[in-house]
């Protein structure tokens, strides 16, 4: 009876049990239809897409500062290798220049030959000048056993050079293999959010992406949108001028799409838009939220000024810049460019003061 025993399905796409039971209670919607059409109406309510997307997206975005993390890693990686390569060519190059000189040493030696000195000296017409000439030649003897020295230094020191380049060029492998695991991880996550927003009609997709989610990675926020954000923000003036300009940075770029792992000039994921602005400040940030937030002096709420950095949720994942009153900007998700929000639209983790 075995033998009749249906096969185990496994899994290809490495969804979670949670995610694959959201999607089957979708798809089983398919089954009931309007007035014997063919149209599906989602199983799931707005608000149950809207909690399985939020949370898709935290995930999402968790991962990507650990891509972009990664990814911060690879390039330094890359400008070690880059560097070692150049070292390793110019000094190849004065060895060959080295090793000429030597040679052509070498071969005017062997076309001259020459007698045993003690017969050079008893044939000589000059011996005083012969002999003069001998300390002449042990001379230049000890420079060219200088120089033979001087090359096998140099020799080793390419060795070494080609050794570091050797280890420097697999970690960058590993570390290039690590950003492909990572970049998978995120493209499923944002794959699934899209399947559940795609189940619900266009008004209740919107109901869910806070209205800017009909068109992920399009700026839909237009000038009149950008002036009552301004309003809505007040007038609180940030505590420097590289707060301030860091600000203006991120004011000037409401409505510019959410791409995950980018850092500007014309879309950011969250940490993107933070090392951005205050890159246009003259502060040059690290990339990631889980550095970001000790690059500078910690501050509590009640001490949060505009151009400070606020961190979301307890794994340090999200991140936006204040502004002053209660209000930040941040580049949300995929499903909404970068926005004002409220300060508490999210769990508060801490915050920082970097200029």
């Amino acid at each position: 009876m075995a033998a009749h025993r249906k096969p185990r399905q496994r899994s290809t796409g490495g969804h979670t049990a949670r995610t694959a039971a959201t999607l089957a209670l979708a798809g089983a919607a398919t089954a009931t239809g309007f007035d014997g059409t063919g149209h599906a109406e989602p199983r799931l309510t707005p608000a149950q897409v809207k909690a399985e997307v939020d949370k898709l997206y935290q995930e999402a975005e968790a991962a990507t500062e650990k891509y972009d993390g990664a990814k911060e890693q690879a390039d330094a990686e890359q400008r070690q290798l880059n560097a070692l390569r150049d070292e390793t060519a110019r000094k190849q190059q004065k060895l060959d220049i080295a090793r000429n000189a030597l040679g052509s040493f070498a071969a005017a030696q062997y076309r001259e030959g020459g007698f045993a000195p003690a017969w050079q000296l008893a044939l000589s017409g000059d011996p005083d000048r012969y002999l003069d000439d001998a300390a002449f030649v042990e001379r230049a003897g000890d420079r060219q056993a200088a120089a033979v020295s001087r090359v096998r230094g140099q020799l080793r020191e390419i060795e070494q050079l080609r050794g570091a380049a050797r280890i420097e060029l697999k970690s960058l492998r590993s570390r290039q293999a690590e950003l492909q695991r990572r970049k998978r991880t995120v493209t499923g996550k944002l794959d699934e959010a899209r399947r559940l927003l795609a189940l619900l009609p266009p008004q209740q997709r919107t109901q869910v992406t806070g209205g800017d989610g009909a068109a992920p990675g399009r700026a839909s926020r237009s000038a009149s949108d950008t002036r009552d954000a301004l309003e809505q923000a007040g007038s609180a003036t940030a505590s420097n001028t590289r707060a301030a300009a860091a600000v203006d940075y991120a004011y000037a770029k409401l409505g510019s799409p959410y791409v995950w792992g980018a850092a500007g000039p014309n879309a950011f994921d969250c940490s993107g838009l933070i090392q951005a602005a205050y890159r246009s400040a003259g502060i040059s940030l690290p990339r990631t939220t889980y550095a970001q937030i000790n690059a500078g002096r910690r501050v509590s709420r009640s001490e949060l000024q505009p151009g400070d950095l606020v961190f979301f949720y307890s794994g340090i994942s999200h991140v936006g810049i204040y502004v002053g009153n209660g209000q930040i900007i941040h580049a949300p998700n995929p499903s909404a460019p970068v926005r004002l929000a409220p300060l508490d639209l999210m769990p508060f983790a801490g915050a920082t003061r970097v200029a």
